[in-house]
């Protein structure tokens, strides 16, 4: 498979992923991240969310994903990638990735995706992130 083969599979993709307790729990043990924002629920109300604050790179596990599983080849790697958070995300959220190319580099053998990431769980379309991933086809 070519790079623009590629980029003519993937114009416009999406997946939907879930933010599950196996989710929080797995990446928790992870990252050994224990900040009472995550974790505590009172701790979390008190700042002002209605519930602990899913940790943002779990968002980065879903790209991870998405590139690795999504994507309609095996022979892909990440260079790059960055996320903006716009939104919190709490646990059971359902958050749909939307992955638009924004720039294809035959030279280079390189896609540039365009990332929204959605919370999709309240029968609406709310944005909780944006980013980019660029991958090579290797």
């Amino acid at each position: 498979m070519t790079i623009n083969e590629l980029a003519e599979q993937t114009q416009q993709l999406s997946h939907v992923y879930q933010v599950s307790q196996e989710v929080y729990d797995c990446f928790q043990r992870c990252s050994q991240d224990m900040n009472p924002l995550h974790t505590d629920e009172a701790f979390a109300h008190e700042k002002g969310f209605e519930g602990r604050v899913m940790y943002g790179n779990i968002l980065n596990a879903f790209i991870s994903h998405f590139v690795g599983m999504c994507l309609p080849t095996p022979h892909v790697m990440i260079q790059s990638q960055d996320i903006s958070f716009h939104k919190p995300v709490f646990l059971n959220d359902e958050i749909t990735l939307q992955a638009n190319i924004d720039t294809v580099s035959e030279a280079v053998n390189i896609i540039n995706y365009k990332l929204k990431f959605y919370k999709t769980n309240d029968g609406g379309k709310q944005l909780v992130a944006k980013g980019h991933v660029q991958i090579g086809l290797i």
